[in-house]
């Protein structure tokens, strides 16, 4: 579950901005040059340029929150760059986000 706190907010954003990002690759791209409808890359590569930024906004937030290192940081902004790399560091997180006690669901 997304908590209200800057890593919670930090991980709703870059799940939006990673789903955007597939969107964009797998399902708008493909209508555009295979079928020839371009509107469905302007509106979802409208939207994930909106949420890219917001991820970077974020992103800063978090770091500086968190004191997160420089190489954090850089593999946080690449996950952002490869496609399903902000499902991998959302997991990421997720993991470090749970209590020592907590048993991890299978």
């Amino acid at each position: 579950m997304l908590k209200n706190t800057s890593l919670g907010r930090f991980r709703a954003i870059a799940l939006l901005e990673g789903l955007s990002f597939v969107l964009l690759l797998f399902i708008a791209m493909p209508l555009k040059y295979l079928a020839g409808m371009p509107l469905g890359v302007k509106v979802v590569g409208w939207a994930h340029g909106m949420l890219f930024v917001l991820y970077l906004l974020f992103l800063v937030e978090v770091a500086v929150v968190h004191r997160w290192p420089l190489v954090r940081i850089l593999g946080a902004f690449i996950a952002s760059l490869v496609p399903f790399g902000t499902f991998v560091l959302d997991a990421r997180l997720r993991r470090e986000e749970q209590p020592a006690t907590e048993p991890a669901a299978n």
